[in-house]
Formats: C-alpha cells, structure tokens, sequence
C-alpha cells in the first residue's frame, strides 16, 4: 500500500457554545490539517506515472480547504444571536458559520468529507487545534 502525507495550516478563533469551561469563550488557534491518501497502486503512464497523485494536486485541496478558514471567527449555527452577527459584519469580521460545533473532531470528518467529494482517496485527517493535540478521522473501509 502506498501512502502519501501533507498538511496546510490556518490562523481561526472559535467558541464552544454551552460548553462549561475556558472553550466557552472566544479564542483562536493555529488549526493545522493532515491528510493522509492511499493506494494500492500507482498511475502507469504519462507524466504522472509512479504517483498516486501529483503531490502538487494534493497538497492544493488541502491548502484551499485551510485557506477557507483562514483569519476567521468559526461558530456553529444557532450559538450567536442574530444582533450580534449583524454587529459583526457591520465591523467587516469575517465570520464562518458551520452546522457542527467547531471541534477539532468535527473539524477532520468534515475536512474528509470535503476531500472525498473530490474524490481523493482519503484515509484519514487529522486536525491539530495546538501543537500537542489533535483528532484524527479514520476512513472505514
């Protein structure tokens, strides 16, 4: 089996909404994405022959998705009233509603979710909220 790793990063605050605990406040994080795809086997001919893919492709998909998320505030819908989000965008923040508590969990399913619609072969994301902590989604076979 053939594997190949990247990773891209991205500079994002965010809040647990009834979390009982420092994350129920605002706060940022240096997320980074890793995302690991395999194969069995490599492409035959053409210029991209002994690849799986171009890492260049790879690494483009992964970029784009950290580049979404980049320099911005992360909520999950229903958590912020709507006075506030309309205080917000009348002070031009970029904000980012998501339909999931933005966890680092839900952040890698949701990451491999957008990476298998592209039809890369995923299996699996890991996402790094600090340097020391991460969750990984495992691709079930």
């Amino acid at each position: 089996m053939y594997r190949l790793k990247t990773s891209a990063a991205f500079d994002s605050a965010h809040f647990l909404s009834g979390y009982n605990g420092k994350c129920a406040n605002i706060h940022g994080h240096r997320w980074k994405i890793e995302v690991e795809i395999e194969s069995a086997e490599l492409i035959t001919d053409g210029e991209k022959r002994g690849m799986i893919i171009d890492f260049g492709d790879l690494k483009k998909a992964v970029r784009s998705l950290a580049d979404d998320f980049d320099h911005a505030l992360i909520y999950e819908s229903g958590s912020l009233r709507p006075a506030t989000i309309e205080a917000l965008n009348e002070e031009q923040f970029r904000l980012i509603e998501v339909p999931f508590r933005p966890t680092a969990e839900n952040f890698a399913c949701f990451f491999c979710g957008k990476l298998t619609a592209q039809e890369l072969p995923v299996t699996s994301v890991t996402v790094y909220e600090t340097p020391d902590n991460c969750a990984v989604y495992e691709v079930e076979r």
